[in-house]
């Protein structure tokens, strides 16, 4: 896709370091930052439109307006007619205004995307690589983000920053097969990592809270306020979503449910992700002879490998079922959603077995949530991370949503 129709006129806009909305100093940065996200999640809107949200008045709004249209952060679109006098102008995001990169970092998978400012993937990079190292992550990067730029039509000047998504205690983890080499991550910070390769601000958070936070912007967000999400990769995590707000918790470690421990299908105790992951799953197609290494693999099995699955599903449900009721108790979401690495018919017979078995409990507790399948696929991590130096930079508060398009 294009970037502005007036190419050259676009490419001497004024670069990104210098725009209002990314100088914490400035007078009216706030209320900036505020009428630009009420134009993303509302947009087309009028500007009487944006004073009825915003709570600004109408000389502010047009103070405001009249600066994100000269920097291009906003486009008019038309005019509202019908109403008497003369017809408001209409607002909408540019979405070749800035850009951003996402990188997810996780034990089976890399991958990278990059998204607009309306939160549209215009390339993606991945690569199928069990427990990659840190130079193998920096080569995977340093090769990909230039081509995504190129395919993208992004110019670098333009980028706002990289968001990471990288699970946390990543060497701590042990998970089958992990290389006692892999604990090479525990010395290693990320954005010094492949900070110089584009020079613009490196963002890091948790991969199971990038794909929550990608869910409330672009998936069930959109229906759900407040939602568990469950993030079911190599390993198992998990991201709060309350009142359309990802809670990060006192030292942004809320929703490491895969640390939890339960019993295994012989009775042991162990952690919850070295049960419900696919780490787990492969180690019991492997035992049966079964070589399965990818997400894709699963949905290509034979009967007696379809056995194994059905009945790491039970063993899943049975280990998810006491977390799972902790979490209607004490969280009280409106739906518990299951998203990450695992196909989307795998997933909707997790959800189905959990939904069966937390029915028993439904007389028992106060609330019992639903359990489903969440809307963004394996890439949310990417797109989460992605979403990062948008919020830190541009919006009113850092996991401020997005709308999607």
């Amino acid at each position: 896709m294009a970037l502005d129709a007036d190419h050259d006129a676009a490419m001497r806009e004024p670069p990104l370091a210098h725009l209002a909305g990314t100088n914490a100093t400035r007078t009216g940065d706030f209320n900036q930052r505020v009428t630009l996200h009420a134009v993303r999640l509302h947009g087309p809107v009028t500007r009487s439109d944006l004073a009825a949200e915003t709570g600004l008045t109408p000389a502010a709004i047009a103070n405001i307006t009249n600066r994100l249209l000269r920097e291009r952060f906003i486009l008019a679109a038309g005019r509202r007619v019908g109403g008497r006098g003369q017809p408001a102008r209409r607002f909408i995001i540019n979405p070749d205004r800035c850009f951003s990169i996402g990188l997810n970092v996780d034990r089976d998978h890399l991958t990278l995307v990059a998204l607009d400012f309306v939160g549209k993937v215009r390339a993606r990079a991945a690569r199928e690589v069990h427990f990659a190292g840190p130079e193998q992550v920096r080569a995977f990067y340093r090769r990909a983000v230039r081509q995504l730029l190129t395919r993208g039509e992004i110019p670098v000047e333009r980028l706002v920053g990289v968001g990471v998504a990288f699970p946390d205690d990543i060497a701590r983890a042990h998970l089958p097969e992990q290389p006692p080499e892999y604990a090479a991550w525990a010395q290693v910070r990320i954005d010094e990592l492949i900070g110089d390769v584009l020079e613009v601000p490196v963002f890091i958070e948790n991969d199971a809270a990038a794909a929550a936070i990608g869910e409330m912007q672009f998936g069930s967000g959109q229906r759900y306020r407040s939602f568990f999400y469950l993030l079911v990769t190599a390993a198992l995590g998990g991201g709060l979503v309350t009142e359309g707000i990802y809670a990060r918790g006192a030292q942004g470690r809320s929703g490491e449910i895969g640390w939890l421990h339960a019993r295994n299908a012989q009775g042991q105790d162990s952690q919850l992700q070295n049960i419900v992951s696919l780490s787990s799953l492969y180690a019991r197609l492997a035992a049966r002879g079964f070589a399965v290494t990818t997400p894709r693999g699963l949905t290509q099995l034979e009967a007696a490998a379809e056995r194994v699955v059905e009945a790491w599903v039970a063993e899943s449900t049975e280990a998810l079922v006491e977390p799972f009721l902790a979490i209607n108790c004490l969280i009280n979401p409106e739906a518990i959603l299951i998203g990450g690495r695992l196909p989307a018919a795998l997933i909707d017979r997790l959800a189905s077995a959990l939904n069966e078995r937390l029915a028993v409990f439904a007389a028992q507790i106060p609330a019992v949530a639903p359990v489903a399948r969440a809307l963004t696929a394996d890439d949310a991590p990417a797109v989460g991370a992605a979403i990062l130096p948008f919020s830190a930079r541009l919006l009113p508060t850092r996991f401020a949503a997005l709308r999607s398009t």
